[in-house]
């Protein structure tokens, strides 16, 4: 088995050689991000012997622990495409990480193990329109009542990615004994996708769409885990996806600010190159700050998941501050290098634009930074009280 540190060479070439080529079509150009690019990518993850990662080995994955996986997802990171590639972007990342945590050995033969191999995709549906469940998952209003053999679901969702042409759904809903996750499979009657939602980012196959669930009949093999329990498995879920999220874009500032770096150094103005302007060599040296900051803290978070586990409280700490700094770091940076590049930075058919566009909704997934400060403000000061 290669080191991460092997794994994080190896997928930097991958990028290189196979996921650059198509990332201009679908970024710039404006090809369709659809499962048969996704699949075409997955093929040739497998084939260079970097798919799935955080994949468990006994479902084809390499299994790497945290640690290992901040190294080989920030080199993914280099493309927007990349975590796609290797089986790692939401929400099949999330999902695969609570089914191996959660689900029973006949779950994880019909959903887990599919879903791991790169064969269909899934959704996460837990946000809700208003006024439901968004940042705060105490307002669910979506509820499933127990009747014969089984359940029936009624409520709507929103923001629910990758919903067209996914296999199946990971659905939160309140029942008497608490919120509880159900599987409800693409084919129910009782699942439809209505609206995709036009987003500012359109590298996700599936998009985000609105979601009912009318009158919508699952048994009860359906429930994962036990009925009341769906948010400590929400929880055990939030740590690692937000860091994954934290790894992958952490890789793209690192390639946004090179190539700010390099572009400064061939554009001349006032006489001189701009990288020779205090200004210019300003936005490069915080970029740069950014970057190692970003990377320190990710590297000591995924330490710590570790060493106690997604749900310790510790680790919710540490993965909430981790998310509200990188989140806004790479936004800076994105920022920045826009800037650098002047007027070619916001023109669509650039890369730094594109990517400052697609960035711009990792401070609100997986809790936007003035929740998540709240919550980091709250435990800090009941160590103090």
């Amino acid at each position: 088995m290669p080191t991460p540190q092997e794994l994080a060479e190896r997928t930097r070439a991958f990028i290189r050689d196979h996921v650059l080529p198509v990332e201009r079509e679908i970024v710039v150009d404006g090809r369709p991000m659809d499962d048969a690019v996704r699949l075409e990518l997955q093929k040739a993850a497998k084939e260079a012997g970097v798919f799935g990662p955080m994949t468990p080995p006994e479902y084809g994955g390499l299994g790497l622990d945290t640690r290992g996986l901040a190294q080989v997802l920030e080199a993914a990171g280099t493309s927007l495409l990349g975590p796609l590639a290797l089986n790692c972007w939401a929400p099949d990342d999330g999902n695969i990480h609570l089914l191996a945590h959660a689900a029973d050995d006949e779950q994880k033969a019909r959903y887990l193990a599919p879903l791991a191999s790169g064969e269909v995709r899934s959704t996460f549906a837990v946000t809700e329109p208003a006024p439901g469940a968004g940042s705060d998952p105490g307002m669910l209003t979506t509820v499933a009542e127990e009747t014969a053999g089984g359940w029936v679901i009624n409520g709507a969702k929103h923001f629910v990615t990758g919903a067209e042409g996914s296999a199946f759904t990971l659905c939160l809903a309140g029942t008497a004994d608490g919120p509880t996750l159900f599987l409800v499979d693409a084919d129910n009657a009782g699942l439809r996708i209505g609206r995709r939602m036009p987003t500012l980012d359109h590298s996700v196959p599936g998009g985000h769409s609105e979601v009912t669930f009318a009158d919508c009949r699952v048994g009860d093999e359906a429930v994962v885990g036990a009925v009341g329990a769906g948010m400590e498995y929400v929880q055990a879920r939030l740590a690692p996806s937000r860091l994954v999220f934290c790894m992958g874009w952490l890789g793209l500032a690192a390639r946004a600010h090179e190539m700010a770096a390099r572009y400064v150094q061939d554009r001349s103005a006032f006489g001189r190159p701009v990288a020779e302007h205090g200004m210019a060599q300003a936005h490069v040296a915080d970029n740069e700050i950014d970057i190692l900051a970003s990377r320190s803290l990710i590297h000591s978070t995924a330490a710590l998941v570790d060493e106690q586990g997604p749900v310790s409280s510790a680790v919710r700490h540490a993965a909430s501050v981790t998310k509200t700094f990188v989140s806004e770091a790479v936004w800076r940076v994105l920022d920045r290098a826009v800037q650098l590049h002047g007027g070619l930075g916001v023109c669509e058919d650039r890369f730094v634009a594109r990517f400052l566009m697609e960035a711009r909704a990792f401070r609100i997934y997986e809790g936007p930074s003035e929740v998540l400060r709240w919550s980091i403000a709250r435990r800090v000061l009941r160590t103090y009280r």
